[in-house]
């Protein structure tokens, strides 16, 4: 008989898979929402765990056998609330869209007004959009960037929260470089009697360690990724530095008020999700016992000068960053001025092993599929150990390319500077 154990390996799918990690090792990754998991990230989430079903929380499961994975999924609740210095946190969310979905179905009724970035201008699609369910199961209002600074208004977003009455007023962005005003926002919040939502996927590592402005200290609710500058498996996870009565009297089956945590715990499951990923969940844990780390402080702090300096090199090279810099690990570019399209950019530069995304700048002529601007981030690169001046080479090897992009021979000597460079900075050695 046949077992899992004996069966004849799989040479198709793994040949591809070693392909793929080829293709991360040899070329400049700068997709702002990927990084680099460490070995035993991988180890974790390629686990037994992956054996084992656990519908509901530890100590409260619908299944038995749940005593180690009991230990473990606690381990990252508690090494998540250490981090960010929260009171109650829920891991178990599959992605950061898996996360809002959550906290919208324990925070809203279909129909509800919200009030969230425009994806046009750098937002998310769960944070609205009409082809995602935020967009069609509540009505989406939205706020963006003033034209001239790429920066956003307060005052507009308080003027607009005046008018739509949200219930929910979301922060946060995929494409935004600046730190964000939590302090005025919880006001505006408050002003119109809406929760605060602050989704920190991107720049949640940064927030961890103190090098942006703390969003649990001012937002009702906060949601994030666990993969981009947190440098974790590919998840989410919703936290509160401080629980609070829910502000809609839904009430438990006894008859007491529930907790926002318990309507969020409930969110997540059966709301949304059924059995958790425990083998994603001990990944999860691993990240967030590096992050609680020295080394991950540095860490920080380098992705952050490097964007810093990745922006400059951008600047000084007459390309148009919208905000005009960047204060997390990542920036906006639009290519207007050099007579280019992000969908020409991204497909240029793959051909130089230089990954990137196309992506709308705010006020965009052109359409989603085709783009004026280009995303860029520095995670990725900093984990290979990249510092200040690897940007300034970055920046020099993308200009070479898009100012040769019908030039296949230049390209293709691009290509193979950058697969040797990329020697000097392992990956998985």
């Amino acid at each position: 008989m046949t077992t899992a154990t004996t069966t004849t390996r799989d040479t198709k799918v793994f040949d591809l898979i070693a392909k793929e990690q080829h293709r991360q090792e040899s070329g400049i990754e700068l997709i702002a929402s990927e990084n680099f998991v460490s070995p035993q990230v991988m180890e974790a989430a390629g686990s037994v765990l992956t054996n084992k079903y656990a519908e509901g929380l530890p100590g409260k499961r619908y299944y038995g056998g749940c005593e180690v994975v009991d230990q473990i999924e606690q381990l990252a609740i508690d090494r998540i609330k250490e981090l960010f210095g929260a009171s109650w946190a829920n891991v178990q969310p599959h992605s950061g869209a898996q996360a809002n979905t959550a906290v919208f179905l324990a925070c809203l009724q279909p129909g509800d007004t919200i009030l969230g970035f425009d994806l046009s201008h750098g937002g998310h699609l769960t944070h609205g959009s009409p082809v995602n369910i935020s967009g069609k199961y509540f009505r989406p209002t939205f706020y963006g960037v003033e034209k001239e600074t790429g920066v956003i208004n307060y005052d507009v977003v308080e003027e607009t929260a005046k008018r739509e009455r949200p219930k929910l007023l979301i922060c946060g962005a995929s494409a935004y470089s600046r730190d964000w005003d939590y302090v005025r926002l919880r006001a505006i919040a408050d002003e119109v009697g809406a929760l605060l939502l602050a989704d920190i996927s991107h720049p949640a590592g940064l927030i961890a360690k103190g090098l942006l402005n703390d969003p649990l200290e001012h937002c009702h609710i906060v949601t994030t990724t666990t993969h981009k500058t947190l440098r974790g498996p590919r998840g989410g996870l919703i936290m509160m530095r401080n629980d609070f009565e829910n502000p809609f009297g839904i009430k438990t089956p006894k008859g007491d008020v529930r907790l926002m945590s318990s309507l969020l715990d409930s969110g997540v499951f059966p709301g949304t999700q059924g059995g958790p990923l425990e083998h994603v969940i001990a990944a999860k844990a691993v990240a967030f016992g590096e992050a609680l780390s020295d080394d991950f402080y540095d860490y920080a702090v380098q992705v952050k000068a490097n964007a810093q300096a990745m922006a400059k090199a951008f600047v000084d090279r007459g390309y148009q960053i919208i905000s005009g810099g960047t204060d997390n690990h990542l920036m906006l570019i639009d290519l207007r001025s050099k007579g280019l399209t992000g969908k020409l950019a991204e497909n240029t530069l793959i051909k130089a092993d230089i990954t990137i995304n196309k992506n709308m700048v705010p006020f965009d002529d052109k359409s989603p599929m085709v783009t004026s601007g280009m995303r860029v981030g520095t995670a990725a690169m900093t984990t290979r150990g990249m510092k200040e001046s690897d940007m300034e080479q970055i920046v020099v090897y993308i200009d070479r390319v898009l100012m040769n992009h019908d030039n296949e021979s230049e390209l293709a000597t691009v290509k193979e500077e950058i697969n040797e460079w990329m020697k000097a900075f392992p990956l998985y050695a």
